[in-house]
């Protein structure tokens, strides 16, 4: 199949996206050149996967300081506890499912479930039921911080509209599904991973297709297809990392716009993935510097 019946492959072409896909290479290619990496590259992977899942937790509603995440050994406790606990194991195994991911990504969302809520759960690595509801996705507000620059926008951020039902659940995960395998049999590989990253994410979000943790699972499986498309193949860079440092409001415009379905919709989310997504190298990069300084 040639890339051009990649169902994809338009989006790619959006007015905004290909220069969103070149900063990210860029900076992407950047990090990987640090000399840090020749040596202490595991190290580096350690840390992206530890500040990405308390970014992540954050975003759910547990915004924990990262050293009260690095140091804590029980997340039983509580309802944030549990939330950081489940985005710690997820971050921890992501990197284990990617020669399951490849030709069962359904598969693979289970398992981030069951690892999310445990094996005591009924609920546990299956999506949504008749009847079924989903969580809120943004249960807290996170402030943009001073230091990046977000787009101003009058007004609230949108009101999310509700998740589907099962059955358009189902068929639209199984859709996504035969895209993800179709791709890692080499058909529409011309599709640059930022895209394909970016509606994976965008996607789970929209079905929210399990009973709770729908949000640290998506991002998740955003890293999951990053490593898979060849971006980031040690799992440096925390795109996490940059959805929390512009806000859960910025994440609601965008994923807004992603859920419109319109060209200037879907162009925005893409870019605004791609800007998170330089936020986390910015922030690994960060860790490189640190390590050769020897503060780490």
């Amino acid at each position: 199949m040639s890339t051009g019946t990649d169902p994809l492959a338009p989006l790619a072409q959006l007015p905004g996206v290909p220069d969103a896909v070149a900063e990210v290479r860029k900076a992407v290619d950047r990090l990987y050149g640090h000399r840090v990496m020749r040596r202490r590259a595991a190290e580096v992977t350690s840390e992206s996967a530890l500040r990405g899942a308390r970014a992540s937790a954050a975003l759910a509603g547990a915004d924990w300081p990262l050293e009260e995440v690095r140091r804590r050994s029980d997340f039983g406790a509580d309802p944030e506890a549990r939330t950081v606990g489940a985005a710690l194991r997820i971050a921890a195994e992501a990197g284990q499912l990617l020669s399951i991911w490849r030709h069962s990504p359904l598969q693979v969302l289970a398992r981030l479930h069951l690892l999310a809520v445990g094996d005591g759960d009924p609920a546990a690595g299956r999506p949504r039921r008749a009847g079924e509801g989903a969580e809120v996705l943004f249960p807290q507000e996170l402030e943009p911080v001073e230091s990046v620059e977000v787009e101003a926008v009058d007004g609230p951020p949108p009101v999310l509209p509700p998740a589907p039902g099962a059955e358009e659940v189902a068929a639209r995960l199984d859709q996504l599904s035969r895209l993800l395998v179709a791709r890692a049999e080499g058909q529409g590989v011309g599709t640059p991973a930022l895209v394909v990253a970016s509606v994976v994410h965008g996607e789970l979000l929209a079905l929210r297709p399990f009973g709770a943790h729908n949000g640290v699972i998506a991002r998740a499986a955003q890293r999951i297809v990053l490593i898979a498309e060849g971006l980031d193949p040690k799992s440096i860079c925390p795109a996490e990392v940059g959805l929390a440092e512009l806000g859960t409001a910025a994440y609601r415009r965008a994923l807004a716009g992603y859920l419109a379905g319109t060209p200037e919709g879907m162009a925005a989310w893409i870019a605004y993935s791609g800007r998170a997504l330089r936020l986390g190298v910015r922030e690994s990069t960060a860790v490189c510097e640190a390590m050769q300084r020897g503060m780490v």
